[in-house]
Parts: C-alpha cells; sequence; structure tokens
C-alpha cells in the first residue's frame, strides 16, 4: 500500500509539470504571435506644414495618435511639425514621392507648380466659396477620382481634402467696396489671387508668413491677407492694423473662402495597405476634417469677441462688390484652367457645378467666348 501510495505521490507533480509545460508552452506561442504581429504592423511617418505648438499641429497630432487602436495595431502614423523631417515644401513633397516619408499633410494650393491642377483643388478668387460645396465636389462629384488619377502620375495617392478655414485681410484703411482698394499695397498669394487684385488697382506684394507682421508694424504694406480669425489674433495682427476685410454676410472671403489642405501619401505605401486599412484611412481622413474645421470655427468666433475688444472694426464688401470680383476673375480662372489638360478638366467640373441652378454662381452669358 505504501510502495502504491509512493507511485501516486510521485506521478502528481509530474502531471503538474506537465500541465505546466503545456501552459509555458501555449504562452510563448501567444507571445510570438503577439511578436509577429507587433512587427507587422505598418508605421507611416507623416509630416504636417503645420508648426509644433499651433492649434493645427495639435489636432493633427491628436488624430494621428488615434489611428493605432483604430486599426488594431495594424496601422501606425507617426507625425511631425513642419520642416521637422523635410526642410521646406518642396523637399516635402519630394520626400513623400521617395518614400522618406509616407505622408504629408499640406495646403493644397502648395503644388501649383508642380501639379497645376491644383490651384483648382482648393479655393480660388469668387469660385465655390462654402466648405460643402467642396464636400459635394469632391465625394459626390467625381472630383476625388480625377485628382487620385492625376495625383497617380507623379507617384502620389490623394487620400481627401481636409477643411481647414477661409483666408482674411486685416488693413490699416476700411475697405467698405472694391473702389476702396485702389492703389493699396497688399500683401497677398501670389497666382490667381494677386492677378485678380491686380486688376482692381492694387499693388501686390508677396512675403513669407514671418515678416507680415513687421512689414505692416512699419506701413511698407496697407493690408495683408493671411489664415482665419484665430491664429491672425495670436500672430497680433490686431496691434498693427484696424481692420478686417470680409465679403457680404456669410463668406468671410472673396478670394480664398475655402483654404483646403488635405492627407497625401506615396503610392506604393498606400498601395501596400490591405483593402481594409485603405478604407479606414479614407473614412478617418473625413473625420478628421470635419473635427479640425469646426475646431477652427469655435477658436475663430471665440478671437473674433478679441479683435473687437482691441478696437477692430469688421468692414463688408457688397454682393455687388462680389459679383463685380467674380467678372474680373472669371477670364484669369481660365487663363489657369488652360495650363494643363488635367487643371482644365478638374475646372469643368467646378464650372458645371457653378452653372447647376443649385448654386448659380455663373451664367452662360457670364462665360462666352472663354
Amino acid at each position: 500500500m505504501h510502495h502504491i501510495q509512493s507511485n501516486i505521490g510521485k506521478a502528481r507533480p509530474r502531471r503538474g509539470f506537465l500541465k505546466t509545460l503545456a501552459m509555458s508552452t501555449a504562452l510563448a506561442g501567444a507571445f510570438a504571435l503577439g511578436a509577429g504581429q507587433a512587427a507587422a504592423a505598418t508605421t507611416w511617418k507623416i509630416q504636417s506644414v503645420w508648426d509644433a505648438g499651433t492649434v493645427g499641429y495639435d489636432l493633427f497630432e491628436e488624430w494621428c495618435n488615434s489611428i493605432e487602436a483604430k486599426s488594431g495595431g495594424e496601422l501606425k502614423f507617426r507625425c511631425f511639425p513642419a520642416k521637422a523631417v523635410a526642410a521646406d515644401n518642396n523637399a516635402l513633397f519630394d520626400a513623400v514621392r521617395n518614400g522618406v516619408l509616407q505622408g504629408m499633410n499640406p495646403f493644397t494650393l502648395y503644388w501649383s507648380g508642380k501639379i497645376p491642377a491644383s490651384v483648382f483643388l482648393s479655393s480660388y478668387p469668387a469660385g465655390p466659396d462654402q466648405p460643402h460645396q467642396w464636400d459635394t465636389m469632391f465625394y459626390s462629384l467625381g472630383m476625388l477620382e480625377k485628382t487620385r488619377e492625376i495625383y497617380e502620375k507623379v507617384g502620389l495617392f490623394y487620400v481627401g481634402p481636409i477643411q481647414h478655414d477661409a483666408n482674411i485681410i486685416h488693413s490699416k484703411k476700411p475697405v467698405n467696396s472694391l473702389e476702396d482698394l485702389k492703389g493699396m499695397k497688399i500683401r497677398v498669394p501670389g497666382g490667381m489671387v494677386a492677378e485678380v487684385f491686380q486688376q482692381f488697382g492694387v499693388s501686390t506684394v508677396s512675403l513669407p508668413g514671418s515678416d507680415i507682421f513687421p512689414a505692416l508694424e512699419k506701413g511698407t504694406i496697407d493690408a495683408a491677407d493671411y489664415v482665419g480669425p484665430a491664429v491672425n489674433y495670436e500672430l497680433g495682427f490686431s496691434q498693427v492694423t484696424d481692420y478686417i476685410m470680409f465679403g457680404p454676410p456669410g463668406v468671410m472671403s472673396i478670394y480664398q473662402p475655402v483654404d483646403l489642405m488635405d492627407l497625401t501619401v506615396n503610392l506604393r505605401a498606400w498601395r501596400a495597405l490591405s483593402p481594409e486599412l485603405q478604407q479606414l484611412v479614407e473614412d478617418e481622413v473625413r473625420i478628421f476634417s470635419q473635427k479640425h474645421y469646426l475646431t477652427i470655427q469655435k477658436r475663430n468666433i471665440e478671437a473674433m469677441e478679441k479683435f473687437k475688444q482691441a478696437g477692430d472694426t469688421v468692414t463688408r464688401l457688397s454682393q455687388e462688390d462680389l459679383e463685380t470680383f467674380r467678372k474680373a476673375a472669371i477670364p484669369i480662372w481660365f487663363k489657369w484652367a488652360n495650363k494643363d489638360e488635367d487643371a482644365r478638366a478638374i475646372f469643368d467640373m467646378q464650372l458645371d457645378y457653378m452653372m447647376n441652378e443649385t448654386v448659380g454662381y455663373i451664367e452662360p452669358e457670364d462665360i462666352e467666348g472663354m
């Protein structure tokens, strides 16, 4: 009896050992599988054109950091502020094409020299001036698909637009009509915007953002365009100007009312994603676009109160001024649309939309002979 008990006594720890061994093997397998999954996670390095510390970059960083959890750990976005990897816009474009970065978050208009159609992928003087009009053209009227075709020619994939804000003008003197612009020296973006303002007797100046405040302070310019109220207040424009020029009610800017950003990625990196991850990224860009836009609108409303308290006055151009501005802009639209076949294709879509009665910005007689 003692002998049997002894054998039984010995068998118990052996079974315990085998059970422990089986559990250890299972755990090791699980850890190995986890390690394999972690190794398989795709990491994209993405640089924004927002400077670190701005509301734009804070929002972008928060969004990038959310992608890993949303993708179940399969995709990570590692974001960088302006100039962190690529020192300037040209370097940024090339870094994404060459795969040094997998993606970028630029203002779409930056590529007008490289992709002429991009002048029509963000708002232009007296063109579509409401954010929903741009979302409609991109997501319902085929403009997204056409944009992707154009970008693929240069090794890039345009994921989607990111709504930002209007650009506005701060002035040392009131501008209550287009007539008041005559003889003024104004900092504006180049290209189409400068050409239209020149039709109204404006002397246009091109200056980087960091040079605007000192130029206004010294009086070497009379007025300056930059981004929207929230950022412009932070830059101290109320200290060097007294007036803010808006369009008619509902239109903050007649010359660049919907300044779009986007997410653009390296084409090979995009094609390496599964269809499910591609869909996730597309959906997430649309969600982020809304969040980015609405957060900036809230900040704008708060900033306008601060401008008012600082003694700034809003002056408005009339609906008639807007229509006159549009008439001057139309020949310039066509000039830029004729720069290449892709620019023309995008512009044709927009012209059809603006001529549709749901929008009604353009009548057939407005474009006769163009």
